[in-house]
């Protein structure tokens, strides 16, 4: 893929995850899977935390899309968290049994966010 196409796709992506980001985590741990979204017992303290800071991240990504190369730091936090974010879940969704459907809900789509941002940033030295 060149350059040029990987910069346009970059920036599908991170409006794309932006979106749901602000958007989309809140039905999915709500209404739509909540066992593969949510952890038990529900915690409306910690919902409304991730709600918050995700709704933020998705708003920051959707203006890094004007500018990618600009905000490459932010992408690659964007990355790095989702793929530490996803491996803490991974590790308790195993130790507890409660939790094992975040292994086919938020646990990968966090590992899909990183994998796809991390394939679509510029592979140029700096970045």
């Amino acid at each position: 893929m060149d350059e040029s196409s990987r910069n346009r796709y970059l920036k599908i992506a991170l409006v794309v995850f932006g979106l749901i980001f602000i958007f989309g985590i809140y039905p999915m741990m709500m209404w739509v899977w909540p066992s593969g979204w949510g952890w038990t017992p529900r915690q409306p303290e910690y919902e409304q935390m991730i709600m918050g800071i995700y709704a933020t991240l998705g708003v920051f990504l959707i203006r890094a899309a004007r500018n990618p190369a600009a905000n490459a730091s932010l992408i690659w936090f964007t990355i790095w968290s989702s793929i530490v974010h996803g491996g803490i879940m991974f590790a308790q969704a195993l130790a507890d049994e409660t939790e094992r459907a975040n292994l086919l809900g938020d646990v990968p789509a966090l590992f899909l966010i990183a994998a796809v941002l991390w394939f679509l940033m510029p592979k140029r030295a700096g970045t």
